[in-house]
């Protein structure tokens, strides 16, 4: 039995929020969209606590790598800012793409920050020196969507051209192409003991996908209109689904079953327009963001 109850909105955004992104400090959330500025919120009072920084351009991508003072932001442009919360300013900005970046990961590992997109490649920069170190030309399109295994021995790709490419994070090969959305891949995560990857598209369908041979395993017919984010639980066995049909929905990661439907249809008081991205902020803490401009933390309980 999961009971879920919204706990507090946080509004402030004048506009869509496409992204969010946990603090590596606790208890701070950052998000972005089509707004003037990045913003951060407190979760302990969920309240608005300033704007880090202008923007020219919508804010597609915020990424905060463990482990480093820094925080990315990917622009609609094809910048991406850098934050130092030591000096507490803007550093000089990642100027490589010409066209918008998507989404931005990286591995701890290897201290490197992977940066997705719509020009069809993915730049790789050092975390130590902010250089550089390697271009992947991943698709002729856009590449919308970047998942680290676990291991962070490979790395995930999802394109716009309906595929997926697995790389080898070591060397930055091609490992396979994986090939069975119909539509564009907009959300892509390894579940957490690196068995699969879950797909989700515009296509609304989510697809698993076995990481020892590749093989699709399973389709689920997940949601009315695009998947755009896939997040999967810290602990338990569940992961939670975000839509352009503006509900969010749980799942379990072991029999794919689902196990709430978070919507206005079945009497939540949820998002009015499409839900952009999903956190676990806790182990029953949930946020969403959506085109309604508004964030929501809903406490979930297993």
């Amino acid at each position: 039995m999961i009971t879920v109850q919204k706990t507090a909105e946080l509004t402030g955004h004048a506009n869509p929020v496409f992204t969010l992104e946990l603090s590596q400090k606790p208890g701070i959330l950052f998000t972005g969209g089509n707004d003037k500025g990045l913003v951060e919120w407190g979760l302990k009072d969920f309240s608005f606590i300033k704007v880090m920084f202008p923007v020219n351009a919508s804010i597609y991508a915020i990424h905060c790598p463990q482990g480093y003072p820094l925080m990315f932001a990917g622009l609609r442009s094809g910048e991406v800012l850098i934050f130092d919360f030591i000096q507490q300013k803007l550093l000089k900005p990642l100027r490589h793409h010409r066209k918008a970046i998507f989404d931005i990961k990286s591995s701890v590992k290897k201290d490197e920050l992977l940066v997705a997109s719509e020009d069809g490649t993915v730049s790789v920069w050092s975390l130590k020196t902010l250089e550089m170190v390697h271009s992947i030309t991943v698709s002729k399109d856009t590449v919308r969507c970047i998942a680290v295994a676990p291991d962070q021995k490979q790395v995930a790709f999802g394109c716009r051209d309906n595929h997926i490419a697995v790389y080898d994070l070591e060397d930055y090969t091609i490992i396979k192409a994986l090939h069975g959305h119909t539509m564009a891949v907009f959300s892509l995560a390894y579940s957490p003991d690196g068995s699969y990857i879950a797909s989700g598209s515009r296509d609304a369908q989510i697809k698993i996908w076995d990481t020892g041979s590749f093989h699709e395993v399973k389709n689920i017919p997940a949601h009315l209109f695009a998947v755009n984010h896939i997040a999967f639980h810290p602990t338990l066995p569940y992961f939670a689904t975000a839509s352009m049909d503006k509900s969010i929905k749980i799942w379990g990661s072991d029999d794919f079953k689902l196990y709430k439907n978070i919507s206005r249809e079945k009497g939540y008081p949820g998002h009015l327009l499409s839900i952009n991205k999903l956190a676990w902020a806790a182990a029953d803490q949930l946020l969403s963001v959506s085109d309604d401009k508004n964030i929501i933390n809903w406490e979930i309980k297993f």
